[in-house]
């Protein structure tokens, strides 16, 4: 069943949809809070974006922006603002598609089958993962923090790949190794200790204080709060 993400200020409209999402087969989400639809975002990972532009905090543009520095997923804008350049503007912050308002529901499902087609017959949904701010691209094996894109080599990627998956919880070197090396084989305990400092101190340098944490004798891990820089 696909996902889709309704980014829409006018609480009538934004239920209609969501009704017609539903009845259509889709699982529907209304975003609530408009200052953190990036977390919404990630946190229900659809499959598609139905964005207004007139939005509270900021507008639908800034939040495709946003959305695009860490997905392809795609975003069909809806909003009575149709001149030409509102429209010029959509695509240019990386929308797909426009729809304007008012609109017949038929049509608007029409569009979402033809841009989910699109999208999904030749490409893989694009994975994310989020943890304080800090958003991890399962497919390219990138960073994204504060709009700033970190690139990971594919140690630094599998370390915070096994981090996320076991947030609040303490990762012992043991299960470190074997992810990184995927071999049972001796390893010196000192490579990890390098690979695990230099990646703090990328994390570091990106705003990401203390987002590793040290159990001394056990491993490491994601806690649920950190002192930023």
């Amino acid at each position: 069943m696909y996902k889709i993400l309704i980014v829409e200020d006018d609480p009538v409209i934004s239920k209609e949809v969501a009704r017609g999402l539903t009845k259509w087969g889709y699982e529907a989400k209304e975003a609530t809070n408009f200052s953190k639809v990036l977390t919404e975002f990630v946190d229900f990972d659809p499959h598609l974006v139905l964005m207004d532009i007139s939005l509270p905090f900021y507008n639908g543009y800034h939040w495709c922006q946003e959305i695009r520095r860490v997905s392809k997923v795609p975003i069909m804008f809806l909003s009575s603002a149709c001149e030409k350049m509102n429209i010029i503007m959509a695509v240019n912050m990386g929308g797909d598609d426009f729809v304007t308002k008012p609109f017949d529901m038929d049509m608007l499902s029409a569009k979402i089958q033809a841009l989910l087609r699109r999208s999904y017959d030749f490409q893989l949904h694009t994975a994310v993962v989020e943890h304080k701010g800090a958003i991890l691209n399962l497919s390219d094996g990138t960073l994204v923090y504060d709009g700033k894109k970190i690139e990971l080599t594919r140690n630094e990627f599998r370390m915070l790949q096994l981090f996320f998956e076991n947030k609040g919880i303490t990762v012992s070197r043991e299960s470190l190794m074997k992810r990184l090396w995927e071999s049972d084989c001796f390893i010196d305990d000192n490579t990890l200790t390098v690979n695990i400092t230099r990646l703090r101190k990328k994390l570091e340098d990106a705003g990401l204080s203390n987002f590793i944490s040290t159990k001394k004798g056990v491993g490491y891990l994601l806690e649920d709060g950190y002192e930023q820089t």
